[in-house]
């Protein structure tokens, strides 16, 4: 269960999480950003055969972007990974914090570029091991092209 320890600005507030909370659900329509502060984050989504983890973030690093950025719902959940200690910054604290300090939004994209690549080279080498065929790696790279935004 989060527990709010600190409302800093109007947009912005510091919650603790003990392990195996809750953050977010998938689907949920929330559309705040977090960014952790102390502990670690598992993103999961829901499959056909279960749940499957996506990624683990640490201290420093941030989520939720997708629902912010895209207005979406929520991809997938994010749960406490032991205790972790969250800024949460709802939409009219992310443009402020944007206008007070820029390298905010160079460091979002920075961390943002670096996903991409990670996934992409993860990607590739799934495709040269044989565990996704050429053929089913052209047909997801070709659907991922003609996706709308909101999508993707």
């Amino acid at each position: 269960m989060a527990i709010e320890l600190d409302r800093r600005f109007l947009h912005e507030h510091i919650c603790e999480f003990n392990d195996g909370d809750i953050i977010f659900k998938e689907g949920y329509e929330g559309r705040d950003l977090y960014i952790i502060q102390e502990g670690s984050v598992l993103i999961k989504k829901n499959i056909s055969s279960g749940e499957l983890t996506l990624v683990e973030f640490s201290r420093g690093e941030f989520f939720g972007e997708m629902a912010l950025l895209q207005n979406i719902p929520r991809f997938a959940s994010a749960y406490s990974k032991g205790k972790s200690k969250i800024l949460v910054l709802q939409p009219g604290g992310f443009l402020l914090k944007i206008r007070r300090d820029p390298t905010f939004a160079f460091e979002m994209i920075q961390q943002l570029s670096s996903r991409l690549k990670l996934t992409s080279e993860k990607f590739l080498v799934a495709v040269s091991s044989g565990e996704i065929s050429k053929d089913t790696a052209q047909a997801i790279l070709k659907s991922a092209e003609s996706a709308p935004l909101s999508q993707s």
